[in-house]
Formats: C-alpha cells, structure tokens, sequence
C-alpha cells in the first residue's frame, strides 16, 4: 500500500473533534466560523468544510439554518452512532500514526461502519478521560493503543468494564500484558536485534543504543539490542544504552549523543528506538563536525517518511503502518460480527531491515 500523506480534512477533523472530546467546545456550542478555521490552521474553506461535514454526517456537529454550526448533546447521537467504532491512539496527527488511522478508517468504511478519533498524547490521565467517554456512549468496538505501556496499567478496572459491558477491542503496537483482547503488534525484539546484528555484521564495536522505555515497544527493542551483543560476544560498556521517556525525547538522547560524539574513544554507530530520533541524532552528528555514514553509522526503527526526508536517507527497520490499520479493522469487524467462533489470534508482524545509505562499515569509504 501507498504510504501518501493523510488528507488535510482528516487531520482537522481529528483536531476538532478532540476539541469536542476535551470540552473545550460543548454541547450547543457554536463552533468558530469556516473563514476563522481556514485562518487557524492555514487551510483552504473547502479543507474546513469537509472536515465540518464530516463531524456532521457522524452526529457530532448539528447545523442551524442561517446561524451556524453547533455541538450535538449525546442524545443526538445515539442513532447515528450505532455502528460507530471508536479509535484511541497516543498521537493522531503525528509520525506513523497517520497511516495506521488511514488505513483503519478505509475498511471501517468499506464494513459499513464510522470512525471516531481520540487522542491520549501519551498520557494515563487522558487514556482514562477517553474510556470513560467511550463507556459512555454506545460504540460497537474499539481499537486501542496503549499508553506508556511500560509503565503499568491504572485504567484496568476501565479495560475490565470494556469486557463486563461485551464492547469487543483489540489492541494495536502493543498490549497491557493482563488483558486478554487480541493485539496486532510488530516483533520489537527482533527488529532491535536485526538493527544491531548488521552494524556488527558491517564490522562496528562500538555501538550505542537509544530507547525509549516507557512502551513496551521500545523496551522489546532494547532486549533484540543487548542480545545481539551477547550473540556476538560483545561488551556492552556503561555508556552503551541511554534511555528515556516520552517527555524527555527531545533532550536526554540528544545531549548524551553530543557528549559520545565529542569523546576520543566514541561510537562510530547509533540505533534509534525510531527514525524520529535517528533524524535528530543526525543533526547531533552533524553539530559535532562528523558525516554519515563516513564517519558514524545510524539505524532508525519503523521505516517511516522521515526515514527518506533528510539528505541522508535512513538505513531502518519495517513496521506495517497502513497494513496493520486495516487488520486491526478487519478483526474488530469479525468480532462485533461474530464471523467465526474462535477466539482471534495475535497478528505479530515480522519486521525487515530497510538498506539506505545511512550505515556502512567502518573505515570503508562510503559509495557516491
């Protein structure tokens, strides 16, 4: 599948609609005028109205002749919700996200069923908002990413009344481990080790890794990381990992790659928990006067459009994007239509090493 972009008016209908969700609109509110849109966000009327009359066909907006566009009170809804499925990922608009709703949204639509958006921005406390809001209302499935994964799970009893209230869900990228709902998800393990196992193949020893360690993902990747040292007989130096959280992704990695960089003894090879780091590790790199890949080595994760955005196209690792959209979709359709007997199975994506020319060996001259 195509990886193109995510229509203008879908990423301002989900802007919208977390306006809607966040109260920061309310019911029988009037929305802001299509011209005061257009200017907010720098989109054309034709991008606003789309995205409005999108919010409308799904019940959430309502229009009165002659003076505007409203919020709909939940009671309105109920109707046209009935074969709504709701969607709650840590981001929307950003990263690989994009693709993931695409594709999801496209075969929802094809089933016969609409799509509702919600957002955590990574945070417990908005996950909980969004069950809440999402127990409320009569969807008939959901598709849900958990949040900082790694770090425990205080919303069961809300994930426990998703089951008691028999609203199927599945779980995408990565699943709380005491629930039982089915989760498509990529080997993260696997993909670590593959990022390492070729730049020591390549002929690299000395090689620091980035983690993110607040999802379960980039935990996985970190453990495929360390075990391919132990595979390869390799130390791993004190230095060897910096990890970090969500909200320190701008900063902790990016400092602690400085200070490697500068040092006589440095790494002349970097895997990234995902390609967004392995672009500002790039401009690390380049801060402290080295070329990649002639003088560093960098591997992202997740083979994102990032991966190609930079003058230095990245050496990655595959993820699924748009394909595992439309699976989670799939399956959330096959379980609200109860297709089948059996229980669905995990989809677990086998990652695969995407070869640019962002990593090569060491003291080898790199190809022009």
């Amino acid at each position: 599948m195509s990886d193109k972009p995510i229509p203008k008016y879908m990423q301002l209908k989900g802007e919208l609609l977390s306006w809607i969700q966040s109260g920061r609109l309310k019911p029988d509110d009037q929305t802001p005028s299509e011209h005061e849109i257009a200017g907010q966000f720098s989109m054309s009327r034709q991008t606003v109205r789309q995205a409005l009359g999108q919010l409308e066909k799904e019940g959430w907006l309502y229009r009165l002749q002659g003076k505007g566009t409203f919020v709909a009170r939940q009671d309105t809804r109920s109707l046209q919700q009935s074969n709504m499925i709701g969607m709650m990922t840590t981001h929307i608009s950003d990263y690989i996200f994009p693709h993931i709703v695409r594709g999801a949204e496209a075969r929802l639509r094809e089933g016969g069923y609409s799509m509702m958006l919600s957002s955590t921005d990574n945070d417990k406390n908005k996950e909980r908002e969004n069950l809440e809001m999402m127990l409320s209302q009569p969807f008939k499935g959901l598709i849900i990413e958990p949040t900082k994964s790694a770090q425990g799970n205080p919303n069961l009893q809300l994930f426990l009344s998703l089951e008691i209230h028999r609203i199927p869900f599945i779980m995408i990228n990565e699943r709380y481990p005491e629930l039982h709902c089915p989760c498509l998800k990529l080997d993260d393990e696997a993909g670590g080790f593959m990022a390492a196992e070729h730049l020591i193949q390549l002929g690299h020893k000395e090689i620091a890794g980035f983690f993110k360690t607040d999802d379960l993902q980039g935990a996985n990747r970190l453990k495929g990381f360390t075990r391919a040292f132990h595979k390869y007989r390799l130390p791993l130096g004190q230095d060897t990992v910096t990890h970090y959280t969500t909200e320190q992704k701008l900063t902790v990695p990016y400092e602690a790659a400085l200070q490697m960089l500068q040092r006589q003894e440095r790494p002349t090879a970097f895997v990234c928990y995902n390609d967004e780091l392995a672009v500002l590790l790039l401009e690390a790199a380049r801060q402290t006067g080295l070329s990649v890949p002639e003088d560093l080595s960098i591997i992202g994760f997740d083979d994102s459009t990032l991966a190609t955005a930079t003058e230095v196209k990245l050496t990655t690792l595959s993820h699924p994007k748009q394909e595992m959209g439309v699976r989670a979709a799939d399956m959330l359709i096959d379980m609200i239509e109860k297709r089948t007997a059996d229980a669905p199975k995990d989809v677990i994506y086998k990652p695969e090493i995407i070869l640019r020319n962002s990593t090569k060996a060491p003291g080898v001259p790199a190809p022009h």
